[in-house]
C-alpha cells in the first residue's frame, strides 16, 4: 500500500492527520508543497479525482487576500495558476491511498480508508 500525504507541515489539521496515521501505525509519505513544490502534473492530478471547487482552501487567509476580481473570476483554468502561486492555497490534507484521493481529516474517514 502506497500512502502519501500532501500538505504543509505547520497546518493543524495535517498535525491531526500524521498523528492518526503513526497512531494506527500506517507508513506514509509526506509532501510538503513548501519543500517539495507543486507543479501542473499534481495539480492536474487533484482536479482530475476530487472536485476543483473543494481542492481550493477558501477558507485561509491566502484567499481572504486575493482581489475581489481574483475571486470573482475563479474558475477551473485560474485557479491551477492560483495553487501553483500558492500552495498554501490547497485545501489540507490531500491524502493519496493507491493513487485513490482523499480530501481533508476526519478520524472516521481515515478509519474507514484503512480498514
Amino acid at each position: 500500500m502506497t500512502v502519501t500525504m500532501y500538505g504543509i507541515p505547520n497546518c493543524d489539521t495535517i498535525k491531526k492527520a500524521k498523528k492518526w496515521l503513526e497512531a494506527n501505525n500506517i507508513e506514509f509519505v509526506f509532501h510538503d508543497y513548501r519543500k517539495q513544490g507543486v507543479n501542473n502534473e499534481l495539480i492536474a492530478q487533484f482536479f482530475q479525482n476530487l472536485d476543483w471547487t473543494q481542492v481550493v482552501n477558501k477558507r485561509g487567509t491566502t484567499y481572504r487576500q486575493l482581489t475581489q476580481e481574483q475571486k470573482d473570476s475563479l474558475n477551473e483554468e485560474s485557479a491551477i495558476a492560483l495553487l501553483l502561486e500558492n500552495p498554501a492555497m490547497i485545501k489540507r490534507p490531500i491524502l493519496s491511498v493507491n493513487k485513490e484521493l482523499y480530501l481533508g481529516f476526519k478520524a472516521e474517514q481515515y478509519q474507514s480508508i484503512f480498514n
